[in-house]
């Protein structure tokens, strides 16, 4: 009898501690599901705030080159410190400590509020500090807009946290959507010649130059690593880069020497190489420097001076 007594007993206390567990378990998972639901939140945040700063750094970027070109143009000069502009533009809204109102909405600190502001809708906060800001070119026709930031994301209901230094990078801004600063400072302003990129290629097929010749009349580019490149021309840098681009100035829109290479970066600087080659075929006063005569192909076709 006392042995089936504490068999009995035995059972009861096993289905206790069975019930227990399994409770225990059951409010564990319980308790589980909505944090799990809070971190898939915070893990989608997160991915939003990974697409939402290149796409803001493309949009300020692509304002930021429309008002350095447009105070090149209203200067007459080119950009004295393109770098520190650019960071200025980005970081202020302003150039030369003047507020610019294409700026709105574009710019560091509005970056932060939008971010903050999308943050708070899931109970969140979002921190960028010590920010670095890099404008460089990868290849001829993009403008690339880089950012490196710590980055700190916070849950306000304490379950998650992020904290990391990332570097966020543009949509590529294509330079093929304005004004050649060349053109712009070489000519007062009364000529401009927007970036178009060539298709006329090849230039020439034997002695065929009609690609040649409509490249010319449109002043179209092709790249070129003797040339300087988009970035260099809005600061006057004339030096040959392997991001360069090209275009040939069509004399006939201008009022100036006619016995120059029409290259222009050579045709707006105080360079004038020798000897010069004309093309056959070409008009007279097309002319080309040696170097340029392998990048157009008309080497066999031309003749010095």
């Amino acid at each position: 009898m006392n042995k089936k007594a504490m068999f009995f007993t035995i059972l009861v206390i096993a289905m206790l501690l069975l019930f227990l567990v399994s409770y225990s378990f059951s409010s564990i998972v319980k308790n589980r599901k909505p944090i799990e639901r809070r971190i898939e939140t915070m893990n989608s945040f997160v991915f939003s705030v990974e697409k939402d700063i290149p796409r803001m750094l493309y949009i300020s970027g692509f304002r930021s080159i429309l008002l350095v070109e447009k105070n090149i143009l209203e200067k007459g000069s080119y950009a004295s410190n393109l770098n520190q502009t650019l960071n200025e533009l980005f970081y202020n809204g302003s150039i030369n400590g003047n507020q610019e109102e294409l700026m709105r909405g574009a710019n560091f600190s509005d970056i932060q509020n939008f971010l903050s502001e999308e943050a708070r809708r899931i109970n969140a906060d979002v921190y960028l500090s010590n920010p670095f800001l890099e404008v460089t070119q990868d290849d001829p026709w993009n403008i690339k807009y880089s950012l490196t930031v710590d980055l700190l994301i916070v849950d306000r209901a304490n379950l998650s946290l992020w904290n990391r230094t990332s570097t966020f990078v543009s949509n590529p801004i294509s330079v093929e959507s304005f004004e050649d600063p060349l053109y712009v400072v070489g000519t007062g302003g009364l000529v401009t010649n927007k970036i178009n990129r060539t298709s006329y290629i090849p230039f020439v097929d034997g002695s065929d130059v009609s690609n040649l010749s409509a490249h010319l009349a449109g002043s179209d580019y092709t790249n070129s690593s003797l040339a300087p490149s988009f970035l260099q021309r809005l600061e006057g840098d004339f030096t040959a880069s392997e991001n360069g681009i090209e275009s040939l100035v069509y004399l006939p829109t201008l009022s100036g020497p006619l016995n120059k290479c029409v290259v222009d970066y050579i045709y707006f600087s105080t360079n004038n190489p020798s000897p010069l080659y004309r093309v056959t075929g070409m008009q007279a006063w097309f002319k080309l420097n040696n170097e340029s005569l392998d990048i157009y192909g008309v080497r066999n076709i031309s003749y010095e001076v």
